[in-house]
């Protein structure tokens, strides 16, 4: 299994990035799928989460309003679009897939038992 996180880049504040995820060696379209983030020097983070159908989101407190996620029309892709980019959403940022099917869109990172290698994002001040 593989999630691929493409997107990523060097972005001014305030600028846009719409980072990708696509998943292989097995079908995601029943599964919870998320974007976790970890800047240099701390800990994993959670960004968001959609539910396997696209019908219920759930997004950080630090990135509510800012940052939409998305399902792709095979459902084994998720998108992250980020706006208003800041200097504190810099890090790698991880697509992850949840073990369980049918599963709520949760921040708990031990409901997501496949990850990616991430992308980096930096924004510059």
């Amino acid at each position: 299994v593989q999630l691929q996180a493409s997107g990523g880049g060097l972005v001014q504040a305030g600028g846009s990035l719409r980072l990708s995820c696509a998943a292989s060696g097995r079908t995601f379209n029943r599964h919870t799928m998320a974007w976790f983030r970890q800047a240099p020097g701390k800990e994993r983070e959670f960004v968001a989460a959609i539910t396997w159908n696209g019908g219920r989101t759930h997004y950080a407190d630090s990135v509510k309003g800012r940052f939409t996620i998305s399902r792709g029309n095979a459902a084994n892709t998720v998108y992250l679009q980020m706006s208003s980019l800041k200097p504190e959403d810099t890090a790698v940022y991880h697509c992850a897939g949840a073990g369980a099917q049918f599963t709520i869109p949760t921040d708990k990172s031990g409901a997501y038992h496949y990850w990616g290698q991430g992308t980096q994002v930096t924004v510059s001040s």
